[in-house]
C-alpha cells in the first residue's frame, strides 16, 4: 500500500462526505477560513472522545479566531449522531466509510499499535488555510493532550 503524506504547502485534497445529519460537508466551502481537520479512528471510544470534547471545549476559542473544526472518521452517519449527541459535539462529524478522504489525507495505513505493525486509522489532524493549502500536518498524534499542544502550535495557547 502507499501512502501519501501530505506537507506544509501541499494542496489541500478536496473531499464531500456526508455529516452526522447526512448533509455533505464539502471543504471547499470553507474557502477563506483556516480549517482543522481531524482524523479518529472510532466515535464513541475513550480516546477519540477525549480528543472530541477536547475539540468541543476549545471551540469557541478556536472560532474566534477563525478557525472551523471538522472531524472525519469511517464511522456511518448514524454512529456519528449518537457520539455528537452523548457528548455535546456541536462541530462537522463526517462519515468516510470507504476511507478514500483517509488515503488522500495518508491518515490512513501501516501505524504501530502496542509495538506490533498494523494497518489501520493514523490519527491525524491537518491545519488548512484559507487558500486551501496545508498549513501544518500532523500524523500519529496522542488523542489526549492533543488539542493543548495544536493551540500552541497555532500560537492561541
Amino acid at each position: 500500500m502507499t501512502e501519501t503524506k501530505l506537507a506544509p504547502g501541499d494542496a489541500a485534497p478536496e473531499f464531500t462526505l456526508p455529516a452526522a445529519d447526512g448533509m455533505p460537508v464539502s471543504l471547499d466551502a470553507y474557502r477563506g477560513k483556516r480549517v482543522i481537520l481531524y482524523f479518529y479512528p472510532a466515535a464513541m471510544t475513550p480516546g477519540c472522545t477525549k480528543q472530541a470534547c477536547d475539540f468541543r471545549d476549545s471551540l469557541g476559542q478556536l472560532t474566534e479566531e477563525g478557525f472551523v473544526v471538522l472531524g472525519v472518521s469511517k464511522d456511518k452517519p448514524a454512529k456519528l449522531v449518537k457520539f455528537a449527541e452523548r457528548d455535546g459535539l456541536t462541530f462537522p462529524l463526517l462519515s468516510d466509510p470507504d476511507l478514500a478522504v483517509h488515503q488522500a489525507y495518508g491518515a490512513y495505513g501501516t501505524k504501530k499499535l502496542y509495538g506490533k505493525e498494523v494497518v489501520g486509522v493514523i490519527r491525524s489532524t491537518f491545519v488548512i488555510d484559507a487558500d486551501g493549502k496545508v498549513e501544518q500536518a500532523l500524523y500519529n498524534v496522542k488523542a489526549t493532550g492533543h488539542v493543548a499542544s495544536l493551540k500552541k502550535k497555532l500560537g492561541l495557547a
